[in-house]
């Protein structure tokens, strides 16, 4: 089971006109808000990735202004995150076995990285509502790619109330209106 104290999330590449072409984009960013915000209820750290920003651009706005409340991103050039060093350091400090996996494209970027977080040990739940690529196909494969690697499956409201673990408290109600 899912803890706040041993899950991190992973936000990979939502940037730039490549995010605005994503399969089905506005529930990708819908959900990836939900999710984001999620994270920062249940006090769960978000490291926050960009793939050249200064090349493919920023991550959606919608994203920034919630993420920029809890975390800074961190620009990569790899289509793996794990391949950054700050990335890898940052990962290893806060110790947490349990990445919680999400972004563009799942095909590429999102699937190296959850191949290298799995062979350091990892275990990695692709949030597949909150993770796309620009055509469905690629978005499917590309799941099934990391199914077949060792990567659990999950969505987002299943992954918040996991975390939770019961249907009381203020934070659960503060769940349940992001949900809704």
């Amino acid at each position: 089971m899912l803890t706040a104290k041993d899950s991190i999330l992973l936000i990979v590449d939502v940037q730039g006109q490549l995010a605005q072409i994503m399969n089905q984009t506005a529930q990708l960013h819908h959900n990836l808000s939900i999710l984001i915000s999620g994270a920062q209820l249940l006090d769960i750290p978000i490291i926050w990735i960009e793939q050249l920003p200064n090349k493919l651009g920023q991550t959606s706005p919608e994203l920034v202004r919630l993420l920029e409340k809890s975390t800074q991103p961190i620009a990569k050039s790899h289509f793996s995150a794990w391949q950054c060093q700050d990335i890898q350091t940052q990962l290893k400090q806060l110790n947490r076995p349990n990445v919680l996996l999400a972004g563009i494209e799942a095909h590429v970027c999102v699937y190296q990285t959850c191949q290298d977080l799995l062979e350091h040990d990892f275990k990695v739940h692709l949030v597949a509502d909150a993770t796309s690529s620009r055509s469905n196909d690629h978005k499917i494969l590309g799941i099934q790619m990391m199914m077949n690697l060792g990567a659990k499956l999950t969505n987002v409201e299943s992954t918040l109330f996991e975390i939770q673990h019961q249907a009381s408290g203020e934070t659960f109600k503060a769940l349940l209106k992001l949900i809704k």
